[in-house]
């Protein structure tokens, strides 16, 4: 079974906002996106909405006929926005306001209380939950007493040292994987994963169920089209 490519379409809400008109439809292309083989639609709406702003999550919710996953810190107006959606998944991220973009995993034992009073209210509304973390066990162990259903990897670490020891940047995440799964918790990945590195990690990374990528996603459409950027990463995961 294929790795799933959920694309992050932040990116394109960015480019929008610099011109403060709806050029281009954020909507628009996520329907392309989809169209053109994505496995889902990731949203990552901050509180100064400087990209995607919390209207587009409720117009994407509408329409989208993947699977949306909305990342973000769950303030109060972000779980009045999952309670109102009850998208496929939510993934919470532990952003500071006005971080440029995540950047670290979660501390999961000191979050514990929080975090699983979170997952428990979107059993109730009957989304899959997924919590961002680093590769430290402890964060993993953590993640399955929280209640969690699935972790995201933050691959930053792993992109940063993939040209100087590729083997050695994906050991950390084959261990946590492979402890998540033996705790009953699906892998999901994402952050800085691209054309040159996705294959080899997917590769190595047993059960690996989704990636989510935008920036670098983005940034190869402009030389190679959005519909044949998505194909090309598509084939990296098979």
């Amino acid at each position: 079974m294929s790795t799933k490519l959920s694309l992050n379409v932040n990116k394109i809400a960015t480019l929008r906002n610099s011109r403060g008109q709806n050029r281009p439809n954020v909507v628009d292309v996520a329907l392309d996106c989809e169209k053109f083989g994505a496995d889902g639609i990731t949203v990552h709406p901050r509180p100064d909405e400087r990209h995607i702003k919390f209207q587009d999550v409720y117009d994407l919710s509408s329409i989208i006929k993947t699977e949306l996953n909305i990342e973000g810190y769950p303030n109060s107006k972000f779980m009045s926005l999952i309670s109102d959606i009850k998208p496929s998944q939510v993934t919470f991220v532990p952003d500071e306001p006005g971080v440029l973009t995540s950047n670290s995993g979660w501390n999961t034992q000191l979050h514990q209380s929080m975090l699983t009073e979170l997952n428990s209210e979107l059993r109730l509304h009957g989304v899959r939950s997924s919590i961002f973390v680093d590769t430290d066990l402890k964060n993993i162990e953590y993640a399955a007493m929280c209640g969690a259903d699935r972790i995201e990897l933050y691959t930053g670490p792993f992109a940063l040292n993939y040209s100087r020891d590729k083997e050695d940047a994906v050991k950390n995440y084959i261990n946590a994987s492979k402890l998540a799964l033996e705790l009953g918790l699906g892998v999901n990945a994402g952050h800085d994963l691209c054309l040159e590195n996705l294959k080899f990690f997917a590769s190595k990374i047993e059960g690996l169920l989704e990636v989510s990528i935008g920036h670098a996603l983005i940034c190869d459409a402009i030389y190679y089209g959005l519909q044949k950027t998505i194909q090309m990463y598509q084939e990296l995961l098979k």
